[in-house]
């Protein structure tokens, strides 16, 4: 199978450590995150993806805000820059062990967070880094 993802998720991922919105949606993303940790290929799409499921029956779901998009444009110029690969929607992404590598160390330098900026979640986010990704789900 594949893992539908919006290219901000892609850094979300990155410090994922089991927290989140409500249970139904840390449920899904712990599904998703050891989905993506025994190698399950990744598809990058526009728009809500397989983390935003969940949520998409709420009245005040963010997943289809225009700032929303934004932070996917953002996310995706920085991921390319980091790791080398195209982030469309024309194939795989590929986080493989050099790959996460490349981005964690993007991201603990600060260099692919432009996504992450008036995010609630960037301060969680900053200090799993810090600790070297000790927390995240996927190391």
């Amino acid at each position: 199978m594949t893992v539908a993802l919006r290219p901000h998720h892609l850094l979300c991922l990155l410090t994922y450590s089991g927290e989140g919105y409500n249970s139904a949606f840390v449920a899904n993303f712990d599904s998703i995150a050891k989905r993506i940790g025994r190698g399950e290929d990744i598809r990058v799409v526009r728009g809500p993806d397989d983390i935003c499921a969940v949520l998409l029956d709420e009245s005040d779901c963010h997943c289809l805000d225009k700032s929303v998009r934004e932070r996917d444009r953002l996310a995706a110029a920085d991921i390319e820059a980091a790791s080398g690969q195209v982030v469309d929607t024309s194939g795989t992404f590929v986080l493989d062990a050099a790959t996460l590598e490349k981005l964690h160390r993007a991201f603990s330098r600060g260099s692919i967070r432009k996504a992450c900026r008036s995010c609630e979640w960037e301060g969680l986010c900053t200090r799993i880094a810090k600790a070297n990704y000790a927390r995240a789900v996927i190391r």
